[in-house]
């Protein structure tokens, strides 16, 4: 029997167990603490599409980069990089919405051997909420 099964033995990850695996290999932050390490050089990444950032606004500072972007534009090596991608120790804080796509965004910057990338627990919506500085 293949390992590829559709019935109850199915070996497959599924998107909870992926997350769940992908956040245990590194240390996720919450509002405040994404705050400060934005004031102590953190580069904040808005990963969430136009629509969302015309909605609900943006994070002063934060450089907009949507998800089909990312690694071109953080990869320190790239020919198409952001010009803050300025080395892979690059301390990064990836932000989407509520939090679920960032934490597979960080978990492809540290593929790319951004070793400090990390996401914000509850994404924008938590940003906002704890009433942290938001351009409407």
């Amino acid at each position: 029997m293949s390992a590829t099964r559709h019935d109850n033995g199915d070996h497959r990850l599924g998107i909870d167990e992926l997350l769940e695996r992908v956040r245990a290999g590194y240390e996720r932050i919450g509002p405040r603490e994404a705050k400060a390490a934005a004031e102590e050089g953190a580069l904040l990444v808005d990963i969430r599409y136009a629509e969302l950032r015309e909605r609900d606004g943006l994070i002063p500072g934060a450089l907009v980069v949507e998800r089909n972007e990312l690694e071109w534009r953080l990869d320190p090596r790239g020919s198409h990089r952001a010009a803050e991608a300025v080395s892979h120790g690059l301390r990064v804080v990836v932000i989407c919405n509520e939090g679920y796509a960032s934490s597979l965004a960080a978990e492809s910057l540290h593929r790319l051997g951004l070793y400090r990338a990390t996401d914000l627990i509850g994404g924008f919506q938590a940003w906002r909420a704890a009433g942290l500085p938001v351009e409407v």
